[in-house]
């Protein structure tokens, strides 16, 4: 059977029951009939926890994964189902997910390459992958350990001359089949009565994703509407670490001063701004971001958690999203120490990102973050000296490119002097 038959099959035959039924058919339709601009909720259960995601009909099963609920483990290749990278198991059955859509799945059972293992409790596909020297460049990776899960599931005990066939439906483009094979041949000769369960379903904290999307609706409007939310940071490894540390003229206490004031402060961040102040320290806010090709909004939930005056020390936690489905969470610490005259000013961050803006990879999306923080404490000491304050521009692809190969070079002619 192929990769994309049993939820096939399986959707014919929820439509067969429908159409066997006449009582159903205003559920038929509401089921089967969506304009193109609206969206509809879809609910499934991912790795052994339930999900729900708000999508366009045409929004498929790989995209829902990685920009609605943060699983980038699906990688998307060809789009055609040809190369298998976006390989999950759908109801106990190998699928590709590029060419299921969203809506089809209601009710059904995924399992991404998330769910196989954690980093202190790894499947024992995953551990012979590394044990074997079977990643090389790891794009068809995921796709070839859920492969190698379903043929394992469906039949144990697989000789090894046939995983070169049973295996051809992933591709991989550096030519590593031999110990790709070897380290699936490994594990079902360990375990001929079965491959062993997952170890990482039910444990994970999807993150929540709901895109916005229908006639006359507004993300900022409904967060307006129902007030500030309740943040929880995940508790998975974050996505990009920033830790900025500089020395500006202003004192701690003129530092402090604005810090008081989260309208300054909000101010002093590239392309973000203050939309309503919901009291206890709570906030509405918006921040933009423009790449190249790659233009962003964010909108979300700010919330204040502590002010220490005594260390001149303040830390935030926040979430938010964009309309098109790709979210930002952070922790933020920023402290004033006195140094030099001035204040040594810290900014250290912890960003959970999902969607286009983490696609970037974690280099580019390190140096971007890095960036915005460096711009926003060189404004911050200007607004605590007394300068007029002026709202800090979006990020720039050019600016910050040119920013980026300055700091770069600078830091490589000062290693060449330590030499």
């Amino acid at each position: 059977m192929s990769p994309t038959a049993a939820p096939l099959n399986a959707l014919k035959s929820r439509l067969s029951s429908w159409r066997q039924d006449p009582g159903a058919a205003e559920d038929r339709q509401q089921v089967l009939r969506v304009e193109a601009e609206e969206t509809l909720r879809v609910s499934f259960t991912v790795n052994g926890r339930p999900a729900e995601v708000d999508v366009a009909p045409r929004v498929t099963l790989s995209d829902a994964l990685r920009d609605h609920l943060g699983l980038t483990g699906t990688h998307i290749g060809c789009e055609h189902g040809v190369c298998g990278m976006c390989t999950v198991i759908v109801d106990g059955d190998a699928a590709r997910a590029c060419l299921l859509l969203a809506c089809q799945l209601e009710g059904a059972e995924i399992m991404t390459v998330e769910g196989l293992g954690k980093p202190d409790d790894l499947h024992p596909l995953q551990e012979s992958f590394s044990r074997h020297h079977a990643l090389q460049c790891g794009f068809c990776t995921p796709g070839m350990l859920m492969s190698a899960y379903d043929l394992l599931d469906h039949e144990p005990g697989v000789a090894q001359d046939e995983l070169p066939e049973k295996m051809s439906g992933v591709l991989c483009r550096c030519t590593g089949y031999r110990h790709i094979m070897d380290a699936v041949s490994d594990v079902a000769q360990q375990n001929p009565e079965g491959v062993p369960a997952p170890r990482n379903c039910g444990t994970g904290q999807l993150l929540p994703r709901s895109s916005t999307g229908g006639p006359g609706s507004s993300a900022e409007d409904e967060l307006q509407s129902r007030g500030p939310a309740e943040i929880t940071l995940p508790s998975s490894q974050p996505t990009v670490t920033v830790s900025v540390e500089e020395h500006v003229q202003a004192t701690p206490e003129e530092i402090w001063e604005v810090l008081q004031d989260t309208d300054r402060v909000a101010r002093c961040l590239p392309g973000a701004e203050l939309v309503e102040d919901f009291g206890n320290d709570r906030y509405l806010g918006r921040i933009r971001v423009a790449l190249g090709p790659v233009k962003l909004s964010f909108v979300g939930d700010i919330h204040v958690t502590e002010r220490d005056e005594q260390n001149r020390s303040i830390r935030a936690v926040a979430q938010a999203e964009d309309a098109a489905g790709g979210s930002v969470q952070a922790g933020v610490a920023l402290a004033a120490k006195p140094h030099e005259g001035g204040s040594l000013l810290s900014a250290d961050a912890e960003l959970f990102m999902v969607g286009k803006i983490a696609q970037m990879g974690r280099s580019l999306a390190g140096d971007v973050s890095a960036d915005m923080f460096a711009q926003f404490t060189q404004a911050l000491d200007a607004t605590a000296r007394g300068e007029e304050p002026t709202q800090a521009q979006a990020p720039s692809a050019v600016a910050m490119f040119t920013r980026l190969m300055s700091q770069r070079a600078q830091s490589l002619v000062d290693r060449l002097r330590r030499r």
